[in-house]
Formats: structure tokens, C-alpha cells, sequence
């Protein structure tokens, strides 16, 4: 992965100053995961034929791509910290608690879905400990925590059911920390990984061709190996069995946890970050709805969890008509979105992600 490195400032571990195109581009990112995860989050995904296919293909890479995205955006906002000034430690520790809180709540809704802003509040604080550490300090730890994660939450796993429900806010303290952090759905022992990753490429130059092309590449060579090598050693030692065990090691199924996964879901995850540093600037005002959708993203996933619990559910029925859905409240999302940046210049929900005056004092 070091391959990616690239230009004088990257030699020396210097951050990147952030551009129009790059960030641009990564708002897009952003909202390609965001539509993603409403794919999936609307369903059903149990279903068969192509409709079912595009549900399953989104399923558990949009939401790696959500978590890559926020370790590049961690790093650009602390950008400064690695040159000795600020830790930004106040905003990242405000943003933790209220995501948190959001989520918590948000879990409590009956729309079937498993919320990711727990897990997100847990890697900002990550993000307080990780900011300052060596460009290998980032790679040694999410390397550790793709082929060492899965064995811990194997070990958590044992004796409990494979799929946790995750915590809300009514759970205990203990219950929200054991389900964030090991047993839920998005466990932070394993999803630490791509979110490390995420804060090494985020110091990376992005705008260099050299490194888009590098990211669709081995981006798009993970993603299918992992899947090939899992094929494989399915093939010679046969399916896991029911019981969470070792023999979870060869699963590549999305949210499995697995070391496999992770490399195959996350490297897809690169290659559309490096798609879109390639094609967005070329797309001009074409790119605008979807910039709006990703500036937007944590108004629209509220949003999208609250019209699936209220309007949604219990449906769809076919994946068919779960596409159909996900169509409308995305088009939706888009325009209000494009709307809403025509006039303001912050979300409804990013404009609370500003840190109050005191703890900005404090960071």
C-alpha cells in the first residue's frame, strides 16, 4: 500500500493541502456511499435476480466507503496538527458525542436497520489518540486490525448469537461499549481498519494522477482477490459452519468481519475514491447534485432513517420494488440536497457539528 505514496511532500510525510477538485471529489465519494447504504438499508436483500444482485453488491461496501471516507476526512481537518499545531481534539470529541447520542436514538426507530453512527462516534475518538502518529504507525495499525480484529470478535462472538442486536439508549453503559466496540454490527476492533487507512490516505496527494490511478488499480485487484481467495479456500475446506468459530477465517460475505472482507470490501472502497478523483473534475456543474448530497451526507442519513421507519416499513416486498424505492427518497435527497446549498452553506444536521465556542478553546 506505501506504492501510493507519491510527489516531494509525500516523501517527507508532509500533509497535503486540501484542493477544490480533491475535496469536491470526495463529497461525491461521500454520497456514492450514502446512496449505497439506502439501497441496502431499504431491502430487501434476501431476494433473487438483478434487482437483488444491486442490493447485494452495495452491501457492506458502501458503508467500508463511509468509514474510509471519514479517516481521509479526519486527516484533512487535522492536517495542521501534524505540523505541531492544533489537535482539533475539542471538534472530535464534540462530534463523538453527538453522533453518538444520534445514534443511539436513532436505533431506537423501527426501520430495521443497523445504525453506523455509534460506531463512527467511537472511531472519532480513535481519531484524538491516531492523528499524531507516523504515516506506519497508521498502516501498522490498520494492518493489525484486519488480520487480528476478526480473531478478537471471534472470541466475543463465542457462546453469543452471530448477529447482535446492536445497542440504543436504553442499553447500559456497558452494553453500548460491548456492542460498539466487539459484538454489534459494526465493531470497532474490526472497522478501525479501514478508518486507519482512511487517515493515511487522506495524507497522501490526492490530486496526483499517479495516485488516482494507483487507487483504482489495487483498489479494484483487492477487491476481487479477496473474494477469489475465499472462493478458494471455501472450496478445499468447505462453508463455515453455524457456530462462530476459526473456520470464519476463509468468509468473505459482507459484514462477516473477516480479514478477507475487509480486503475485498475496502478495496473496492479505494477504487471508487480514485474514480471519483478521476471524474469528477472532469464532470463540472454535471458533478453539483451529488457534491450537495455528499456535503449534506449525515442530514441525509437521518433523514433516510426516518422515512424508511415512517413511510417504509414493513416493505418492500421484492427487491424490485425496494429499488423503486430507494429511487424516489434518493431523488429526493438529491434535490433537497442541491436545494438546500443553493441557499445555505451548511446542512440542517452539520451546522450542530460545529463545536461550541468553549471546547473550540479547549482544542
Amino acid at each position: 500500500m506505501t506504492s501510493l505514496r507519491t510527489g516531494p511532500a509525500a516523501a517527507v510525510g508532509r500533509p497535503e493541502q486540501p484542493t477544490t477538485a480533491r475535496v469536491v471529489a470526495l463529497d461525491v465519494a461521500r454520497a456514492i456511499a450514502i446512496l449505497g447504504m439506502l439501497v441496502v438499508n431499504v431491502g430487501p436483500r434476501d431476494d433473487s435476480g438483478p434487482a437483488a444482485m444491486v442490493i447485494r453488491a452495495a452491501h457492506g461496501r458502501a458503508s467500508l466507503l463511509f468509514v474510509l471516507l471519514a479517516g481521509i476526512g479526519i486527516s484533512l481537518l487535522t492536517r495542521r496538527a501534524r505540523q505541531g499545531g492544533p489537535t482539533r481534539r475539542g471538534t472530535l470529541v464534540w462530534r463523538s458525542a453527538l453522533l453518538l447520542v444520534a445514534g443511539l436514538a436513532l436505533q431506537l426507530l423501527d426501520h430495521d436497520v443497523k445504525v453506523i453512527l455509534p460506531t463512527y462516534a467511537v472511531l472519532f475518538l480513535v481519531a484524538v489518540a491516531a492523528v499524531r502518529l507516523p504515516d506506519v504507525g497508521l498502516l501498522i495499525g490498520a494492518g493489525a486490525a484486519t488480520l487480528l480484529g476478526p480473531l478478537v470478535w471471534i472470541g466475543g462472538q463465542r457462546g453469543t448469537d452471530f448477529d447482535m442486536e446492536p445497542a440504543n439508549l436504553t442499553s447500559t453503559p456497558l452494553d453500548v461499549l460491548s456492542s460498539v466496540v466487539l459484538t454489534g454490527p459494526y465493531p470497532v476492533v474490526t472497522w478501525v481498519a479501514p478508518f486507519l487507512l482512511g487517515m493515511w490516505l487522506g495524507r497522501r496527494d490526492l490530486t496526483a494522477r499517479t495516485v488516482q490511478v494507483r487507487l483504482v488499480a489495487v483498489g479494484s485487484a483487492a477487491a476481487v482477490a479477496g473474494i477469489a481467495v475465499s472462493r478458494a479456500l471455501v472450496a478445499l475446506t468447505g462453508q463455515p459452519g453455524e457456530e462462530v468459530g476459526l473456520d470464519r477465517l476463509s468468509s468473505a460475505v459482507a459484514h462477516s468481519q473477516m480479514p478477507l472482507w475487509l480486503v475485498s470490501g475496502t478495496g473496492s472502497a479505494l477504487a471508487v475514491v480514485g474514480l471519483a478523483l478521476v471524474l469528477v473534475p472532469r464532470a463540472g456543474r454535471w458533478a453539483r447534485p451529488l457534491v450537495a448530497v455528499g456535503q449534506l451526507s449525515l442530514t441525509v442519513y437521518v433523514a433516510h432513517l426516518l422515512v424508511i421507519a415512517a413511510l417504509v416499513r414493513p416493505g418492500p416486498g421484492s427487491a424490485a420494488e425496494g429499488l423503486g424505492v430507494s429511487f424516489l427518497i434518493g431523488a429526493a435527497a438529491i434535490l433537497f440536497a442541491t436545494l438546500w446549498r443553493a441557499k445555505f452553506r451548511r446542512g440542517p444536521l452539520e451546522t450542530f457539528l460545529r463545536v461550541p465556542s468553549l471546547l473550540h478553546r479547549a482544542a
